[in-house]
């Protein structure tokens, strides 16, 4: 939990909450700010499992099923708590040896199977939690307590990737994770209200996944490669702009956007970049989402250098195509272009 921040945690019975309407209609903050916010409510949540498919190291996690909001283009449409939902399974997917999240373009679902029949099955979205941080998740209904079969199909990914990454992430893969489900465990997860806090912009810290579950954070400044040209926001979504030259003496312009308070990627955006000089634009085209082992999730494009004083621009084409928990629901969406002058210090 972030510093300074007033608020009581329990289990449902000991705030007093009843098990269903707890998760059906949490509290929701009013008059929320196009911003990260603090929630109203946040809840715990505890681990199924790892395992290891492939490339891909998974998680498989477990909470009270609760609402979020997916986004289609610049809509936001709320997904509710129904009323056969059991819980919120959550996973999380990365690469061991860098601890790197990897965002899969291709999709993820899951099936759960009881004594060889399908109990249900559901795409899992991609999400941004602020306890959780990017992961993928969906509600799903199950036949009561007892032991179940969760296969998570990654259908990869085309996104340009680079380093050791060019070859990997690329084939489907199912990992699968045998689980019991227990209403009593579920129920004894922390809930955690913030009456203090709740609507002031900030976050609270993600939590301590344990088993080292990475929570996908960017990298800080100081830690990008190349030159930095600049630090902005948009949308509440802080952008960082870095010129990187290649060995070869090319030059690719990197974007990081990251969330403020916490540095989660944001994923799955189209961004678009012009570069001026003197009054006439020497670049125009957009950027690659890109993977690489060192740096992660980011987008870049090759550019024919970057010179102090060109004014640059990065347009939001499309904002992040990702489903939000409480806290997140009003930022990134209405993001005006991000604009800045290259410093005279910056040669490339």
């Amino acid at each position: 939990m972030a510093a300074g921040t007033a608020a009581t945690a329990g289990c449902l019975e000991t705030l007093g909450l009843r098990t269903q309407s707890a998760w059906r209609d949490p509290p929701l903050v009013n008059d929320r700010p196009r911003a990260v916010y603090y929630p109203a409510v946040t809840e715990g949540m505890a681990m199924y499992g790892t395992r290891s498919v492939g490339p891909y190291t998974v998680a498989l996690m477990y909470s009270y099923p609760h609402r979020f909001w997916n986004l289609d283009g610049s809509q936001t449409r709320k997904t509710v708590v129904e009323s056969e939902d059991s819980v919120h399974l959550m996973t999380t997917i990365w690469d061991e040896r860098s601890g790197i999240v990897i965002p899969v373009d291709a999709g993820l679902s899951a099936e759960i199977v009881q004594d060889g029949e399908l109990v249900s099955q559901e795409v899992i979205y991609p999400m941004l939690s602020q306890r959780m941080g990017f992961h993928y998740g969906a509600n799903f209904r199950l036949d009561g307590n007892g032991t179940y079969e969760a296969r998570v199909s990654i259908g990869g990914t085309r996104m340009r990737r680079t380093g050791r990454f060019e070859e990997e992430f690329s084939d489907p893969m199912t990992a699968t994770f045998e689980f019991t489900f227990d209403t009593a465990e579920l129920y004894d997860l922390a809930l955690r209200q913030l009456p203090e806090k709740q609507g002031e912009r900030g976050a609270v810290e993600p939590m301590d996944m344990g088993m080292d579950v990475p929570v996908g954070r960017a990298p800080p400044k100081r830690a990008l490669p190349g030159t930095r040209l600049g630090t902005k926001r948009s949308g509440d979504a802080t952008f960082v702009v870095t010129a990187i030259r290649n060995t070869n003496g090319a030059t690719r312009l990197a974007v990081f956007p990251r969330t403020p308070y916490n540095r989660i990627v944001l994923p799955f955006m189209s961004l678009s970049a012009t570069v001026s000089r003197g009054g006439k634009r020497v670049f125009d085209g957009s950027l690659e989402r890109t993977l690489d082992p060192d740096v992660g999730y980011h987008y870049s494009t090759a550019v024919e250098g970057i010179q102090p004083g060109d004014e640059l621009e990065i347009s939001v084409i499309t904002p992040p195509q990702i489903a939000r928990h409480d806290g997140y629901e009003t930022a990134f969406i209405h993001m005006p272009p991000v604009e800045m002058i290259v410093p005279s210090s910056v040669t490339t």
